[in-house]
Formats: structure tokens, C-alpha cells, sequence
């Protein structure tokens, strides 16, 4: 399974940016899904995850900012990101929950700065 994330860019605080993510192959829509981020010097952490019928859970840091959606008609995760703060600032991934380190991709840069 091949997982491309895009959608990132610089934003201001305040302002929303809508990252994708688009999977290869079949059985996409029986995976758990999430989005992981990463800033300079931190640990990569999980940001918010999607189950196969839709269920969503998310950090604590997001929860009421971050929306995770998916559509399986399509292979693809979504992650609208509203209220930015410049601490959100990292590389966003996604991938299985839990993850699976042959299908970490490149991941996509959200930049939250004035």
C-alpha cells in the first residue's frame, strides 16, 4: 500500500488548511486509519484516527480544532485542520493505527506562522 499525504502549506493562526491522503490498493477500507504529526525535535504522535465504519477518536491537543473523515469509495483519508496554532506546526502523516513502518510516506508541512 502506497500512502501519499498532501494538502500542506503555510497558514496563519486561525486558518484552516484540509490535508488528503490518498492509499493504493484494495483492502483500504478495512484498515483503522490515522494522522500522525511530527515537529522538529519531537516524537511523532498520533493526531486523530479513523475505524473502518467511521468512528473517530483524537488528541487532546486537536480535539474540537482537527476532523478526520474518510471515504472509501475513493482510498482516501481526510484531516480538516480549523483554528491552527502556531503549535501545530509539524510534518503530517498518515498511515495504520497503529502504524506500519513499511507505509510511512513523505508526509506534507503545515506551517502555522503570521
Amino acid at each position: 500500500v502506497q500512502l501519499q499525504a498532501s494538502g500542506g502549506g503555510l497558514v496563519q493562526p486561525g486558518g484552516s488548511l484540509r490535508l488528503s491522503c490518498a492509499a493504493s490498493g484494495s483492502i483500504f477500507s478495512a484498515y483503522v486509519m490515522g494522522w500522525y504529526r511530527q515537529a522538529p525535535g519531537n516524537r511523532r504522535e498520533l493526531v486523530a484516527r479513523i475505524t473502518s465504519g467511521g468512528s473517530t477518536g483524537y488528541a487532546d491537543s486537536v480535539k474540537g480544532r482537527f476532523t478526520i473523515s474518510r471515504d472509501n469509495a475513493k482510498n482516501t483519508v481526510y484531516l480538516q485542520m480549523n483554528s491552527l496554532k502556531p503549535e501545530d506546526t509539524a510534518v503530517y502523516y498518515c498511515n495504520k493505527e497503529p502504524p506500519l513502518r513499511a507505509f510511512w510516506g513523505q508526509g506534507t508541512q503545515v506551517t502555522v506562522s503570521s
